[in-house]
Formats: structure tokens, C-alpha cells, sequence
């Protein structure tokens, strides 16, 4: 009895010691409660507020992101495209995520069809069925469907596009209300702001991405009117057209395009900013069609070359080099040579801003418009006028060899008008301008300058463009050629080898 007594109790004490052992080591390992994490990591409370923020942005919206397909004919491309059935148009560009792979298979819930153009996303922007996405969704299409995060499909009843912009808007008809995505204001959008991307990447639908405000006004090239928000956000094949939303939940941006070399997600993305998007929309809406104003000049950057010698700050402005004749510009009294620095109250520091700020004026009134001449700040008055159907869609037709004498040697040249050259401090001079020097370029590497006058090529004088082309002309037979060159600061030679 005590044998078996004192066997129980060395087996208790052994039990007793084994879960005391457990105890302590459960203690150590055990997932603390919810409440103790706070107490323990206090500042995971930021972390969670963050996620919170993505979780709230993201439920405002998601129901009114829509997935687009474009579908045309079998053996029908886009008008003006002219590509083969099954190839890309795009290849390279940041519009190659709206073929790739779908010209021969869809995402889930698409069924597969032959002569398929792509797959993009959309954002609901008014209940009565008013989608905004990219022109180059749907561009080309015969049919557009537009599915909905419940699952509902339904064929666009009218699609308006503005390409200049890239953006586009559709209609769909039902008779209940459509969920409807809240507007921002990306005026007030900052570098460093936290965003989310919502589109249908790959196909993927009602998919969130998060990152941050990477730059503002952006040009890439890839459209005529170009303002882009820049973001980190990934956005992938797919989310074309989609929403960039802020933690407000208010869509602050359309996504239009990647800049990648894999394909997919590099890190670096663009959307159109949606004030930008409700101005091109609310056109489109009422009139089928975007009206903009227009001043009627040539204008280029204020580079640090030519801020020196008109007197202005680097990127302080832009150069006016030519004024159309019969426009408003000329009638203000606008000169080539003046440096546009501030438009109807807005500070301008490149031609895309002047471009996008005059063809949102209002057209029935007068504007200011600062300008520096000689030196001097000067104020004008004018009054844009609506744009003509075809000004400034085209640049002026350049002659095959002009265009290859000139790009061999890296350089674009202007004709120099007497303005120009007394800003330059070089009145008596006679020659031709150079507006721009290619990086990399022969003129490059010889230290050739924008604001450079050419006066001899080959020791034959030129005074014009086509006096230059024709003494390019005449040495096209040799490996290189001698330009004179002259600058307020002196004069020298360089010899281009192409």
C-alpha cells in the first residue's frame, strides 16, 4: 500500500512537474489575444488604422468597378490600325497589357470568341448606368460588355471617345440603379499620398492594389493631352480603365498605362487625373464631342540654356516661337520670343500645363496672361477662342531628306525670326535656330546647344532652312560635315560625323 502510495505519488509529482513544464512552455509560445498584441506592440495600432483605411476606401467603391470586353468582327481591325488578324498593335508600348493573350482566350466568365480585341476595367460614375474608361479599351470594337462586380453583363447602348485624352464613356441601360463610385478632387492630390488601384488585372476581378502618389504631371507620349498621376500602386494587364481611389474612398484618377519592360508591374503606372476625366466627361455626355480653346502659338521649354539668355528661371515659363497668324494670340498682341509665365492666374512651367490650362478657359472672357519680354514682366488681355477641328492634331509635313540630314546629326532646327534673335543678343545675325539637340547625338557630343545659331554649313552661307537643307544637300556624299556656329558668348566650328 505505501509501496503503491508512494509510486502514485512520484507519478503525480511527475505529472505535476511535466505540466508545470508545459505550462511554461505554452506561455512562451502561446498567440497572445488581440487585446495583449495592442498592449505589446502598440505600434501596430498605425498598421491597423492603415488597413482599416484600405479596407473602408476599397468597399466604396469595388461594386462600381466594371470589367469591359471589346469584341469586333472576325478579320476586322480597328479603323486606321490596319494590323493582322492576331497580332499586337502595341507591342512595346504601355498599351500591350490590352492584347496580350486575349486575342485568343478571355477571363473567367467571358467566353472565348474569334476577332477579340481586349479586356480592360471601367468605373460607374453616375447611377443612371455613365461609365468612364480608356479610349483605348474600347477603341476598334463593334461590341462592348460591361460586366459588374455582382455579376450582371450588359451591352453598352452608346460608347463616345475622346482619343486625345484617352478617355472614353459608355452607357448602359437597366431599370434599377447602378452603383455609383464618388468623385475626388485630384487638384488637391499630393507626392506621398497612400492610393489604391481597382481594376480586373489578368482578368482577376475586383482586385485592390495600394501605394503611394510617385509624381504629378506626368507626360509619357502616349497621348495628345497628357497630365498623368504617377504611382507605385501595381497595375497590371487589365486595369486599363480602372479606378485610382483615394483613402477617402473618392476615385482621383483614371489608369491608363505602365511603364514596363516585363509586361506587368515595374512599379511605375499612370493615371489620368480625374478632374482632368470629369471636364473630357461631362462633354462628352452632354455634347458627343470635347470643345477646347486655343491661343494659336508654337511654344517649347524654358531649358537652362535659353532661360539665360531670355532672362528667365529654368523651367520658369515657356517659349513662345511662333505666333499663328488670325488668332487670338496674335490678336493680344503675343510675340515669338515672349516667355508665357502665368495664364488666367495659374503659375506655368511647362507647355503642358499652358496646354491644358488654355483649353479649359472659358471662352467668353477675358484672361490675363504674364509674360516676360526683354526682361521685362509684361500683362496681356486676351480671350481664347474655341479650337479649330484640326489645329495642332498634325505637325507640319517635314521632307523625307530633310528629316534624315537632320536626325543622322541629332539636331531640329527653326527658322530664326528677328524676336527670337534680339533675345538672343545676336540682332545682325543671320542663320538658322536650333531648337533641340538629341542626347547621345553627334551635335551632343560636341557640345552643341539649344539657342545655337547655324550660319555656315560647309563655309556656304545659310540664312534659312531651305538654304541649310540644300548646302546638307550638297554634302550628302560625305562622311561629315562643318557648321559655323555662334552664340552671344562667341563663335566656333564643329564638325558632325553621322
Amino acid at each position: 500500500m505505501n509501496l503503491i502510495t508512494r509510486i502514485s505519488m512520484s507519478h503525480l509529482s511527475s505529472m505535476l512537474a511535466m505540466l508545470f513544464l508545459v505550462v511554461a512552455v505554452s506561455g512562451t509560445f502561446a498567440v497572445p489575444s488581440s487585446q495583449a498584441a495592442v498592449d505589446h506592440n502598440p505600434n501596430a495600432s498605425s498598421a491597423r488604422g492603415l488597413s482599416a483605411a484600405f479596407r473602408s476606401a476599397s468597399d466604396q467603391v469595388l461594386d462600381s468597378v466594371v470589367a469591359i470586353e471589346s469584341r469586333r468582327e472576325a478579320g476586322q481591325s480597328p479603323a486606321g490600325h490596319g494590323f493582322k488578324e492576331g497580332a499586337n498593335p502595341f507591342e512595346g508600348s504601355p498599351f500591350e497589357d490590352l492584347f496580350r493573350d486575349q486575342l485568343k482566350r478571355g477571363p473567367k466568365g467571358f467566353s472565348p470568341r474569334q476577332g477579340r480585341v481586349g479586356i480592360g476595367s471601367g468605373v460607374i460614375i453616375h447611377r443612371t448606368g455613365i461609365i468612364l474608361t480608356n479610349n483605348h479599351v474600347v477603341e476598334g470594337a463593334d461590341t462592348v460588355i460591361v460586366r459588374l462586380n455582382d455579376g450582371r453583363e450588359f451591352e453598352a447602348v452608346e460608347v463616345i471617345t475622346d482619343p486625345k485624352t484617352d478617355l472614353a464613356v459608355l452607357r448602359i441601360e437597366d431599370v434599377a440603379d447602378f452603383p455609383q463610385a464618388p468623385l475626388g478632387d485630384s487638384d488637391v492630390v499630393e507626392i506621398g499620398d497612400w492610393v489604391l488601384a481597382l481594376g480586373q488585372p489578368f482578368g482577376l476581378e475586383s482586385t485592390v492594389t495600394a501605394g503611394i502618389i510617385s509624381a504629378k504631371h506626368r507626360g509619357i507620349g502616349i497621348a495628345d493631352r497628357e497630365n498623368f498621376l504617377q504611382t507605385d500602386a501595381a497595375i497590371n494587364p487589365g486595369n486599363s480603365g480602372g479606378p485610382l481611389v483615394n483613402l477617402d474612398g473618392q476615385v482621383i484618377g483614371i489608369n491608363t498605362a505602365i511603364s514596363s519592360k516585363s509586361g506587368g508591374n515595374d512599379g511605375i503606372g499612370f493615371a489620368i487625373p480625374i478632374n482632368l476625366a470629369k471636364w473630357v466627361g461631362k462633354q462628352l455626355v452632354s455634347d458627343g464631342k470635347v470643345s477646347r480653346a486655343y491661343l494659336g502659338v508654337g511654344i517649347q521649354p524654358v531649358t537652362a540654356e535659353l532661360a539665360k539668355q531670355f532672362h528667365v528661371k529654368p523651367r520658369a515659363g515657356v517659349l513662345v516661337n511662333q505666333v499663328h497668324t488670325s488668332t487670338p494670340a496674335e490678336r493680344a498682341g503675343l510675340q515669338s520670343g515672349d516667355v508665357i509665365v502665368e495664364f488666367s492666374g495659374k503659375e506655368i512651367s511647362d507647355p503642358r500645363e499652358l496646354q491644358l490650362a488654355v483649353e479649359r478657359a472659358n471662352t467668353e472672357v477675358n484672361h490675363t496672361m504674364t509674360i516676360v519680354r526683354d526682361g521685362k514682366q509684361m500683362v496681356l488681355s486676351l480671350q481664347p477662342e474655341a479650337q479649330p477641328e484640326e489645329f495642332g492634331t498634325r505637325a507640319p509635313a517635314v521632307p523625307d531628306a530633310e528629316l534624315g540630314h537632320l536626325e543622322e546629326f541629332g539636331l531640329v532646327i527653326e527658322e530664326l525670326n528677328p524676336s527670337i534673335a534680339k533675345q538672343l543678343g545676336m540682332e545682325e545675325v543671320r542663320g538658322v535656330l536650333i531648337s533641340e539637340v538629341r542626347n547621345g547625338s553627334p551635335a551632343h557630343r560636341n557640345g552643341v546647344e539649344v539657342g545655337t545659331i547655324i550660319t555656315h554649313v560647309n563655309h556656304q552661307p545659310v540664312e534659312n532652312r531651305k538654304m541649310l537643307m540644300a548646302a546638307l544637300e550638297a554634302s550628302s556624299a560625305e562622311e561629315s560635315v562643318l557648321l559655323y556656329l555662334k552664340t552671344q558668348a562667341g563663335s566656333r566650328f564643329v564638325v558632325l560625323k553621322s
